[in-house]
């Protein structure tokens, strides 16, 4: 028996993209306080992704976001990661702008930097996995965005971001062109 590497491809996607997932959720959090939300996304939630981005690119106009979203078609998964927005009690802190934990607890739509902070931590290391496999990806505030819009991670999450994942033989998320985006 033999089989040809292309018919293999999209099982590697898979498996790394579920490697990539577990490095998210083990990686290093402040505190050990686990505010984050990991989930992958097939062709079917891609579509529906690629479609919200190309709505979001013409509503806030960001032509970033319509580029992003050809680009996504592309891609054999998506990984998704979200933090909620919780303060982690500290008496003492201020780095987010606040006096501390308390004072920020009143202004919930404002993130804590270890929230923020531990999501970067796990976006990376996800993307060291790809790496590590020769897998490519590209981490898109923009997909995250409409993952965010379309309520894909829960109510709770408030920052999210999204690594597409390919296996081909040139990575389609670099040398993209500009998409200029036509308003309804």
């Amino acid at each position: 028996m033999i089989k040809n590497e292309t018919e293999l491809r999209k099982e590697e996607a898979y498996k790394c993209s579920l490697a990539m997932m577990t490095a998210a959720r083990t990686a290093p959090k402040g505190g050990g306080k686990d505010n984050l939300t990991i989930a992958l996304a097939d062709a079917e939630t891609i579509k529906t992704l690629s479609d919200k981005m190309k709505e979001l690119a013409v509503t806030n106009e960001i032509p970033s976001s319509a580029r992003d979203a050809e680009n996504i078609l592309n891609c054999d998964y998506l990984v998704l990661l979200g933090t909620k927005l919780s303060p982690y009690g500290l008496k003492k802190c201020g780095l987010c702008g606040f006096k501390d934990c308390q004072e920020k607890a009143a202004h919930p739509a404002f993130a804590c930097i270890f929230n923020t902070g531990d999501l970067g931590i796990a976006v990376g290391s996800a993307v060291s996995i790809a790496a590590d496999r020769r897998v490519d990806t590209r981490i898109m505030y923009t997909a995250g965005c409409a993952a965010l819009a379309l309520g894909l991670l829960g109510q709770d999450v408030k920052i999210a971001y999204a690594i597409p994942i390919s296996i081909s033989g040139k990575s389609p998320f670099f040398d993209r062109k500009p998409v200029v985006i036509q308003n309804a």
